[in-house]
Order: structure tokens, then C-alpha cells, then sequence
């Protein structure tokens, strides 16, 4: 937490920020780490018997089972330090995208930010310019798609095929402040962020 407000004490930091629970198989979270939070009244919940599921899986299933049932329907989850690191990582939490479609949850890098456009809907997203943009991509995930079309891009799809090893739309740039998206598959929605200066 300390690195996301270098303006701040790092004690006061993560003291102000802290989590409610910690969740996961525990292999790469340092003891004194743990500790600390431990001593905070952090919740820890030690996973490390299920090898079958990513530390983001369990914790989005923690979500989902500890949220009202009423609250559901809005639910929004951001996710930090998901991209930027290991590939195979980077798509298990990708994976997750797709576990858990009936969740928005948001993969967010230093530079970009990722999530699932499930092809059940047709999208509207609506870009902040300040802080995000211009650059974005829409790939076909689990599926080719033999149909997608798009608003509100400089390169926009009508009724276009996207699949690996065939088209996908990468380095496509908006245009609008309102992209609209239909797809017959899942597609993942990526847009470069802007770093405050």
C-alpha cells in the first residue's frame, strides 16, 4: 500500500488500508508481513491445502459468498498486481475473468486495465479521457467470435471474425467517449490508463 500513496507514512498507509481478510495458499507472503497485519485484526485464512484454484479464485470466491445477495447484482471488483508479472499468473487471473463472468472485476496494471465483456450483453463503456485511453484492444477469449461489432473506435468491427491466429483487435485507439460493443463470444476489454503526473 505504501507504493500506491508515496506521499503518505508508510506505517500510516497500512495502518489506514487494511484488509479485512488476507486469503490464499500463503507461499509468497512474508511472515513479518503477516504478522503485522495479524496483529491488526486481519482476518487470515490459510488455503494452502487447495492447489486447484489461484490465491485471486479463492478470494473472489470469498467475495461472492460474504456479499448480500441483494448487493450482487452491483458488484464491482478492482484488482491490483494481477498483470505485470508472471505470464502463467497473469492468465490464471485472467481465467478467473471467466470463472467468475457473472462479476465485473477489473485487472489493473500500471498501464492498462483489463475486463471480461461477457457475450450474453451488448456493452456500453464509457471512457473518462482524463484517465484513460487512447489505446485499447478487444480480444476473443474461450471462443473465436464469427461476429463482433463496435462504436465509437478508430478502427471499428461490423459483423467482424476474431480469433488467436487470425484477426484479433489489438492497438485499435477510441474515439468517443461512448464504445459500444456486441459479440457472439467472450471478449476481453483492454485500455491503456494514464498515470497522474
Amino acid at each position: 500500500m505504501p507504493d500506491l500513496f508515496p506521499q503518505e507514512d508508510p506505517l500510516h498507509a497500512r495502518n489506514r488500508y487494511k484488509p479485512d481478510v488476507i486469503k490464499g495458499d500463503m507461499d509468497s507472503i512474508r511472515t513479518d508481513v503477516m504478522d503485522f497485519y495479524s496483529n491488526l485484526g486481519t482476518k487470515i485464512v490459510d488455503e494452502s491445502h487447495d492447489q486447484d484454484t489461484t490465491d485471486l479464485h479463492k478470494c473472489i470466491s470469498f467475495i461472492q459468498d460474504f456479499t448480500p445477495e441483494a448487493d450482487k447484482s452491483e458488484l464491482c471488483i478492482l484488482v491490483t498486481g494481477a498483470l505485470g508479472g508472471r505470464f502463467d499468473h497473469e492468465m490464471g487471473n485472467i481465467n478467473v475473468l471467466l470463472r467468475f463472468s457473472n462479476i465485473r472485476i477489473i485487472l489493473i496494471s500500471d498501464d492498462c486495465l483489463i475486463h471480461l465483456l461477457p457475450k450474453t450483453h451488448r456493452h456500453e463503456i464509457h471512457i473518462l479521457s482524463s484517465a484513460e485511453g487512447p489505446h485499447c484492444g478487444l480480444i476473443p477469449i474461450g471462443m473465436p467470435s464469427t461476429k463482433t461489432t463496435t462504436t465509437g473506435l478508430q478502427w471499428d468491427l461490423n459483423d467482424t471474425e476474431m480469433r488467436f491466429g487470425g484477426l484479433i483487435s489489438t492497438s485499435n485507439v477510441v474515439r468517443s467517449e461512448k464504445i459500444t460493443v456486441q459479440s457472439d463470444s467472450d471478449l476481453l476489454w483492454t485500455i491503456s490508463i494514464k498515470m497522474p503526473t
